[in-house]
């Protein structure tokens, strides 16, 4: 593992592969374990749903983490059903937080995709930054894109973290 640009190195949840991403980030005014807080604990306060990206067919429910590694990301859907998104494979609170992400149409265990959020110290705010990958293991007919092409599949991605960043800005805010 060579140096990073930052003079820091970390080991990657997974083995690094070159895929498909989207990379998104946002100050937010408080320190990098508050703006852990406000992402794991208070997810409920800043997630917004996409009716493009929904989660279940029926929605997206309400989100939630189970804390720590081997924890997962859930949501608690409208019949009372509790739906899997993903795995935490990394738990290091105000630094980074690793998680799969499967849509509910994903079924296949080849079909899945990886959120990583670091959380970096920047002046008197933290930087915090999303990189969601291995778009491109799921296929361009597939119903989680839509049909549309890899590039646009990734312009929407990133619409919609720019919007829950945005929201969770203002949630840490307050």
């Amino acid at each position: 593992m060579g140096p990073a640009a930052d003079g820091f190195q970390s080991a990657p949840a997974k083995k690094p592969q070159v895929t498909s991403k989207v990379f998104i980030s946002v100050r937010v005014p408080v320190d990098p374990t508050r703006a852990f807080e406000v992402f794991t604990r208070d997810i409920g306060s800043w997630w917004r749903p996409d009716p493009l990206f929904q989660i279940a067919p029926l929605g997206d429910g309400a989100l939630s983490f189970e804390p720590g590694p081997q924890g997962r990301l859930i949501t608690h859907l409208h019949g009372g059903e509790i739906f899997e998104i993903g795995r935490i494979s990394v738990w290091e609170p105000g630094k980074r937080l690793v998680f799969d992400w499967h849509h509910a149409s994903f079924s296949r265990p080849d079909q899945t995709t990886e959120v990583e959020v670091r959380f970096d110290l920047v002046g008197e705010e933290t930087r915090v930054s999303i990189e969601h990958r291995a778009w491109d293991t799921i296929p361009r007919r597939h119903v989680a894109r839509h049909g549309f092409p890899e590039k646009i599949t990734l312009q929407r991605v990133a619409a919609w973290w720019r919007r829950s960043l945005s929201a969770l800005r203002t949630a840490a805010s307050e």
